[in-house]
């Protein structure tokens, strides 16, 4: 039997629910309509990236996440040593299916009460308690650039590597929020020298693999896809090497890997 993908999701909600979702997370929390999803990640006081998610505003007061990546429970847990008197509650629910639905438009919503649904243009990611999951979505996800983290990898990468700025999933002028200045500086003075890219590789790679060239460590792999054409992946690499995949059109790395670019996000 397959293995795919569970809804590690979690419920963020109570008077004070925007405020302090606003105040932890990197997005523009405050501006997200009711109805509507926006990307969104929590980061560490060093800016890295401790859980990447689709933020869901199901009420004015009601928020769900849906982690790519990570255990909903941990999180929970960890969210609610910042509480303090603010009137919210932080609930890690029971594990659902990921499937694929039909076509919504980018950042909808449908929640029928069983089952929530999230537009993602092409088709829509569903949240629920009942079926089967697929992974169906996986590969236009991976093509366009939506970045799962795998177990490895969590609390390992700033905002940059994983294209967020591009994903609207940090904002620059809301104020602050864990890793708010280290966000600020990457911004305006630049320096970071990873991003996220979308490849083709030899041989098949696992989830949180490093990449290494010449012994030296140039990479790891987010996500891989066997499909028709190949093998797919999304992956963060230093930018010379980047470069250089770009220059030759293959990439040979270290254990035999040949990597071609595909696609390259800036951050």
């Amino acid at each position: 039997m397959p293995t795919y993908h569970p809804a590690e999701t979690l419920l963020i909600e109570g008077p004070d629910a925007t405020a302090f979702a606003h105040a932890q997370f990197s997005s523009a929390v405050a501006s997200l309509a009711t109805g509507q999803w926006q990307f969104s990640a929590w980061l560490d006081p060093q800016g890295r990236v401790r859980a990447l998610f689709h933020l869901a505003r199901l009420a004015d007061d009601r928020y769900l996440l849906l982690l790519r990546g990570g255990v909903a429970a941990a999180m929970a847990d960890a969210l609610r040593r910042f509480v303090f008197r603010s009137k919210v509650s932080v609930t890690a629910l029971p594990l659902r299916a990921l499937a694929t639905g039909p076509s919504l438009p980018l950042n909808a919503i449908m929640d029928d009460g069983a089952t929530v649904s999230l537009g993602c243009a092409t088709h829509s990611l569903r949240i629920t308690a009942s079926g089967n999951g697929d992974d169906a979505w996986r590969l236009p996800q991976l093509r366009a650039g939506w970045p799962w983290l795998p177990t490895q990898l969590l609390n390992e990468l700033l905002p940059p590597a994983l294209s967020l700025q591009r994903l609207h999933a940090v904002a620059i002028d809301k104020g602050c929020y864990p890793g708010q200045e280290i966000v600020a500086r990457l911004h305006f003075r630049g320096g970071h020298k990873r991003h996220l890219h979308r490849v083709t590789l030899s041989q098949a790679a696992n989830a949180g693999d490093v990449l290494r060239s010449d012994g030296r460590e140039v990479g790891c792999v987010l996500e891989t896809l066997t499909t028709d054409d190949g093998i797919e992946a999304l992956v963060v690499l230093s930018d010379d090497i980047a470069a250089q995949a770009s220059d030759t059109h293959a990439q040979a790395l270290d254990d035999n890997f040949v990597m071609e670019l595909v696609t390259s996000w800036p951050a």
